[in-house]
This record gives C-alpha cells, structure tokens and sequence, in this order.
C-alpha cells in the first residue's frame, strides 16, 4: 500500500456517489458503504510491517503534504476500517427498522472514516486539522441523526464541547507556526531540538493535551460522551468508540507526544494521573446506570483511562499494554455497543429495569455480549485480561504499584456493572419487567449477527497478540513510539 491518499478518496468518493445514484438504485447505499469498507480494511491489513512515506504531488518534507506510515498508523488504519466495516454490515437492517434515509447516513458515516483515516495518515498539522473537522461535522450529523428532541440536544452538546477542544487545538498548532514557520510534524521536531523547549512550546502542549484530551473522552474533558453515545444509533456509538475516540484523542494524542514533543517525567505523570482519574471516575458513574448505552458510555470513559495509564509508564511494556488495550477496547466495545443496537431493534427498549430473559430468545446476541463482558472485565483467557496484565506488570516494573491496583481495582468495578447488565437484560428479568412484551422477540437479522459473531470471536482469540510481548505483533508499534522524536524524524526525512 504505497499509495496512502487511497485511504481518503475512495470513501470520499463515495461518500459524493451514494447521493447521486441512490434515488434510482436503493440498493447502492447499503451495497457500495459495505463493499468499500471491506476494501479498505484488506488495504489496511496489507499496511502490516510495511513503512513508506507518500509525498502529494512529489513534493518531499517539509514543503509538500505528505503521509506517514509506520507500525502505530498502521494498525490505527486496521481498527478504524475494521469496525467501519462491521458498523456498514450491522447497519443494513439496523437502519433500515428504526431509522430512515440510508442514503445520507452512509454519507456522513463514509466521511467520518476518510476523516479518521486522514488524520492517522497525515504529517502535518494543517491537514491533521482539517480531517478533524471533517470527521467531527459528519460524526456531529450521525449522533442526532434520530432527530428527537434528546437526540438533538446530545449533538448539539457533541458539536459546542469539541469545537471548544478543536479551538484549543488550533490555537496550538497557530503558535508552533509563528514560533517556527511550519507545519511538518517532523520539521516541528527538529526546530524544537535546535532552539529548544520554550514557554510557547510548553503553553501548546498544555492546548493539545485538553484539546485531545476531550476528544479521546479523558476524565475531567469527558462530558459529552454519555448523551452522544445514548443518542447515537449503535453502529455510531460503536464507530465512535471504536474509532473516533481513539484516531482522533488517543492517536494524536500519543503521536504528538512521544514523536513531536517527547515523552517527560512531568508528561508521564500527567497522563498516569488523569488515567486513573478516568479508570475510577467512569466505572463509579457507570454502576449507577440503568440505560444500556449510557452505561456503556461511561464504561468508555473508564477504558480510555486504562490506555493513557499504559502510554504514561513511558516503558516499552507499558507502551505495549496501552497499544494492546486500545486495540482489545475497539473490539469488545464495538461489540458491546451492536449488543446494544440488537436489544434495541427487537424489544424497543434500553431501560435495563423494563428488560429481562433474552438469553432464550436471542442466543447469538446473548452469547456475544457475555464474551464482550468477559473480555472487558479482564477474565481469562479472553483479550481484555491480556492487555489489563501487561499493564499490571509494567505499572510494578515501573515502581508505580498503587497504579496497578487502581487497575485492579477498575477492573473489579467493571465486573460489577457488567454483571448487573447480564443480570437485568439475558438471564434475569428488571422490577418493571413485562413477560408479555419478549413473547414475539426473535434473533436479529443475519447481517447484524455476522457483526456480532466477528467480534466475539476476534474477543476470544485477540490475546494470542500478546505472544512475542514487545518483539511480536505490536513491535513496530512500540518501536514507532519508544523511539521517540528520532525515530520519526528519521522515518519522515530519511535520516
């Protein structure tokens, strides 16, 4: 995959096309978003141990716009196109019953991806901005895409909180430009090593960090997940956990600060810090939860602290923990949340209290949500224990012990809340459970359950990963981040 811009025209391309053809082929919105998506992913699995670096037009770095690819773009591309795809596939029937107007949701849904995937790619800042902007609209349009009053009271919320977090943004990057007259990520790096950290530098960090910070949902910049995430159709709240969160806060988050900037003590505390903050704030305020999906919004909160507090212990291990959980929270919680769309379209209902005794009715879901809830409660062997291990033993290597038993102790909460979720919803029954209304509940469709099953069996088998620890599969991640400012600067100019 040496020619990177695919990632950005094709579903850009199609995202234009879906309008123009659907009024006479119904059938190509629903079509074209799954084939396309499905393309991308096998382009972004052929990205595997494979680094370039894609100049527009043939101008090099740091004139011209380039993409960047290594170990940590890559395997971003893999989560984000991936449940792109499994988002397109469950939502053929999905939207089909409980929402209208497939034509413009795959639109907007095509251009969230080519969004994430421009900002995964891109080496500078100015673009970085702008596919941030593109996938923020889109994703602003797809949370109150039901239109109800809550609906859109949530994407207005979404849209006012991260346009403040994109104006800190680019109030950053407007310093880094008058401070040294580019916007080449690598460009920035070696200014920075040849005048050094100054007070501008310093202030934007501190702009990029809540910036990005509110966009990968981190506790105290969290509070417009809850209501987008409950007002958003699954596919959407599972694309925006799955990838949104993560590509656009996380990813550049992480990129900026091990590859731009560089990884400090002060940083290091920083981000251990807020990730405890957010491991313990979000699983406390998810136990008190009885809707489905906004219990799991704050359990995304709670998850996203886990990763910062891997990325935070600065280690190889505890750069491998945070990468590997990122990956693991991408699947089940993708999962979880198309659990949620699948009790949705059968019973009409989230409240967990009016649910009860689905386990019968609807095994393929049952099944798939006990494996999300096992893997996210770090029980063996499944892919969350893995990732919530590793960064377990980094956090005592790194002399940070209480860090491990706050893990530990999230961990626990998450098992309680989850617990209650089974309890309530498949194997038991709510207080205002009605027996009559599961009488004419059935499996969902085929489609839906395709995304389902995926899932669930990449949940199960995801902590074969782990195998090789920081030399096996996610190496060239590690090796992309714990090389430091260097090791980009050498990956963008040759050197």
């Amino acid at each position: 995959m040496d020619n990177l811009s695919l990632f950005i025209a094709i579903p850009a391309a199609v995202a234009f096309l879906i309008p123009i053809v659907s009024h006479r082929l119904k059938w190509f919105p629903d079509v074209s978003s799954s084939v396309i998506t499905f393309i991308l992913f096998l382009f972004s699995l052929e990205t595997l141990n494979h680094q370039c670096i894609y100049q527009m037009g043939g101008w090099p770095a740091p004139i011209g716009i380039i993409f960047v690819l290594d170990g940590f773009s890559s395997m971003m591309l893999i989560i984000v196109n991936l449940i792109g795809f499994m988002a397109c596939l469950f939502s053929v029937d999905y939207m089909e019953k409980i929402y209208t107007s497939k034509l413009r949701y795959y639109s907007l849904l095509l251009l969230v991806i080519t969004g994430m995937n421009g900002v995964i790619l891109t080496g500078d800042l100015f673009n970085m901005f702008i596919f941030l902007e593109i996938a923020l609209i889109a994703s602003y349009a797809l949370v109150g895409f039901g239109c109800g009053s809550k609906d859109l009271e949530a994407s207005f919320k979404y849209l006012v909180i991260n346009m403040i977090a994109t104006y800190f943004i680019f109030l950053g990057i407007a310093l880094l430009y008058g401070r040294f007259a580019t916007l080449n990520m690598a460009h920035i790096v070696t200014s920075i090593q040849q005048y050094g950290t100054d007070s501008v530098v310093i202030f934007a960090f501190v702009l990029f960090f809540v910036g990005f910070g509110t966009k990968a949902a981190i506790v105290p910049f969290h509070a417009w997940v809850p209501d987008a995430y409950t007002a958003a159709p699954a596919p959407v709240s599972a694309l925006l956990a799955g990838g949104i969160i993560k590509s656009l806060g996380i990813y550049v988050l992480m990129r900026l600060t091990y590859n731009v900037f560089g990884m400090s003590q002060v940083i290091a505390n920083l981000f251990v810090y807020f990730g405890i903050a957010s491991i313990i704030i979000g699983a406390l305020m998810a136990l008190g939860q009885w809707n489905f999906k906004r219990l799991l919004a704050y359990h995304s909160i709670s998850h996203m602290g886990y990763i910062i507090l891997g990325f935070g212990l600065g280690s190889p291990l505890g750069i491998l923990g945070g990468v590997f959980h990122l990956f693991n929270h991408s699947l089940f919680k993708s999962l979880l949340f198309f659990n949620s769309g699948s009790v949705e379209y059968e019973t009409g209902n989230l409240n967990l209290r009016k649910l009860g005794r689905l386990s019968e009715k609807m095994p393929v879901t049952s099944v798939s949500s006990l494996i999300a809830f096992f893997s996210t409660s770090g029980i063996p062997p499944f892919n969350g224990f893995w990732s919530k291990l590793i960064i377990i033993i980094a956090a005592i290597q790194a002399g940070r012990p209480f860090s491990a038993l706050w893990v530990v102790i999230g961990s626990i909460l998450t098992l309680a809340y989850f617990a209650k979720i089974q309890r309530y919803v498949f194997f038991g029954n709510g207080d205002k459970f009605d027996e009559s209304q599961v009488k004419d509940i059935k499996e969902v469709p085929s489609l839906m359950r395709v995304s389902l099953i995926i899932l669930a069996v990449l949940c199960t088998i995801g902590g074969l990963l782990a195998i090789g620890g920081v030399n096996g599969v996610f190496g060239p991640v590690v090796n992309a981040l714990a090389g430091g400012t260097n090791q980009y600067i050498g990956e963008v100019f040759g050197k």
